[in-house]
């Protein structure tokens, strides 16, 4: 999908992290027009993204990364690959100039996330946790959902750069509150995908032909992006694409850690956790999140 840019001041940037998620945001930074430096902890991935981006460039550490970066993004896979590339001497804040921002992508902890503001507020830095939702589909086309949490200015100065990847950026509290936001939209996920898959097995269950149906139901209530977009492929039994199984359960857990702590009940997130693991036992964890229905097939 070809993405039309809005017409912004352009910064010095470096991005930490090119998955399936990172490296087509970071080339939507480059295409912007800003100068990009890259870092991954496999060095060929990012020699590979340089080559694939005329203009960007790669360091071999974090730390040389965010050197004289204005806006520093992360996207890595947990709280501890998240301390791994910002803390320490070879870590991003050890190379970012007083007054630069740190903005990171990764689903991770409110704890983490309020960790590494307050170290950020110690050295003079800012740290802003800014989770995505979209998936894979969302960082390649551009269109990324961004939950902020953190300071007012630091989040109004990184947001316009933020943009060259996202249809929204939205600042919902302070630091941590992303993260939070971030484990509401995987609680509503969880539950949605559940009562789709119970939906299409009974409908197929019962003899209907469920790509008609879905076509009818999806014009009146019961209508998510869910259906749209993973009701006919759950029909087909194609779970080669999306968000895997295992990221959602890394998510559910930090939902859950979460919930013990606040107090909430969360008794269909719980139990849907407990099917993905039944979808891991079946060889799935690399499926996409629909693949839910398979248990009951």
């Amino acid at each position: 999908m070809s993405r039309t840019y809005d017409s912004i001041a352009s910064h010095r940037v470096a991005f930490l992290g090119l998955g399936v998620m990172g490296g087509p945001m970071a080339g939507h930074l480059q295409a912007a027009g800003h100068a990009v430096t890259v870092y991954n902890r496999t060095a060929a991935k990012a020699q590979a993204w340089v080559q694939a981006h005329a203009g960007g460039a790669c360091a071999p550490t974090p730390r040389e990364a965010a050197a004289g970066a204005q806006i520093v993004f992360a996207c890595v896979g947990n709280d501890d690959d998240l301390r791994s590339v910002v803390l320490g001497p070879d870590g991003a804040f050890a190379g970012m100039s007083p007054g630069a921002i740190l903005v990171d992508h990764t689903t991770a902890s409110a704890e983490v996330a309020r960790e590494l503001h307050a170290e950020a507020a110690r050295l003079g830095l800012h740290f802003v946790d800014a989770p995505v939702s979209g998936g894979q589909a969302g960082a390649v086309n551009g269109v990324l959902t961004v939950m902020c949490g953190g300071d007012e200015a630091p989040f109004e100065a990184m947001r316009p750069v933020a943009m060259a990847f996202s249809r929204a950026v939205t600042r919902v509290g302070e630091s941590g509150a992303g993260q939070l936001a971030k484990m509401v939209n995987q609680i509503c996920i969880a539950g949605l995908v559940q009562g789709l898959s119970e939906a299409v097995a009974f409908g197929q269950k019962a003899g209907l032909d469920m790509k008609q149906v879905l076509g009818v139901i999806g014009k009146g209530a019961a209508q998510s992006w869910q259906m749209d977009n993973r009701g006919h492929t759950m029909v087909d039994g194609q779970f080669e694409f999306g968000f895997a199984v295992d990221w959602m359960r890394k998510d559910l857990g930090l939902v859950l850690d979460e919930a013990r702590r606040n107090g909430a009940k969360l008794p269909v997130t719980a139990l849907v956790d407990q099917f993905y693991a039944d979808v891991q036992a079946l060889g799935g964890g690399r499926w996409d999140t629909s693949s839910l229905i398979r248990r009951l097939r």
